[in-house]
């Protein structure tokens, strides 16, 4: 559990998102705190994607003001929030399927030989992004990949979920969120992604989860952010709450404690 006498990495106070009468924001609320893994939890239509994707640069608030390392930011893109240190694993996983895995690793942040044949030519660095891609892997205990070059179309489920688990560890120097990894997995395979969010979070890295996977959520989230009708309503500890009484407050069945886990 984070120290609470620590301030959040990244937090977020009073932010609106409308899209035309709808009201997919209503003055939300966010803290991820160093070195935890919170994950938000939220009906369909809650707000909670709105929320992650505030965050991660990928939509712009109308109102609101989030941030990073208690200093104020503006993304006006994801490749801003990237530069900024946040990573984000899609629940798509945004790779591509003919590629290696090292080009998919390095998709967008190419290493490029050094000197004239990188700068005019503009030719790639294979080696060291074969290099790096094999270090990271290795890092998160992904080596059952035997051939670092192997396009990504040849890999399970699984094995894809771990290449973009290892791109974000790899790239992100603040915050890493996760969209729903294992919504598309089998039971074994989510297993291993669950211990590759333990794995990130032994590094230091804190992890923003996504998930509608109740079980999954209670096994390895340190704090629960509820969302509903467009704002956080409640931040409970998985310790002291059972999945089923989070779900009851997610859907309003229940109403919400004091935020005393927040």
């Amino acid at each position: 559990m984070s120290d609470r006498a620590q301030e959040p990495i990244l937090s977020a106070r009073n932010l609106v998102k409308r899209y035309g009468r709808v009201t997919a924001l209503n003055n939300a609320d966010f803290d991820l705190y160093p070195g935890e893994v919170l994950a938000v939890i939220g009906d369909n239509g809650a707000g909670k994607s709105t929320l992650i994707k505030a965050i991660s640069g990928a939509v712009i608030p109308d109102e609101g003001e989030i941030r990073l390392n208690g200093q104020p930011v503006q993304f006006t893109s994801p490749m801003q929030a990237r530069a900024a240190g946040i990573e984000t694993v899609y629940q798509t996983l945004a790779l591509s399927p003919a590629l290696s895995i090292s080009d998919n690793m390095f998709l967008g942040r190419e290493i490029r030989k050094k000197g004239m044949l990188g700068k005019v030519f503009r030719m790639l660095d294979r080696p060291e992004m074969e290099r790096y891609s094999r270090e990271k892997l290795s890092d998160l205990g992904l080596m059952t990949i035997q051939n670092i070059g192997q396009a990504v179309e040849t890999l399970s489920g699984g094995q894809r979920q771990g290449v973009a688990v290892a791109r974000a560890a790899a790239f992100a120097a603040k915050v890493i969120i996760m969209d729903e990894p294992t919504a598309a997995l089998g039971v074994k395979e989510s297993g291993r992604v669950l211990e590759l969010i333990r794995d990130v979070k032994k590094r230091g890295l804190p992890i923003v989860l996504i998930s509608h996977n109740m079980p999954h959520v209670f096994e390895v989230a340190d704090r629960v952010h509820i969302h509903r009708l467009g704002r956080r309503i409640a931040v409970v500890d998985p310790k002291q709450m059972s999945a089923s009484d989070a779900v009851a407050i997610m859907t309003g069945a229940m109403k919400p404690q004091e935020l005393a886990a927040a």
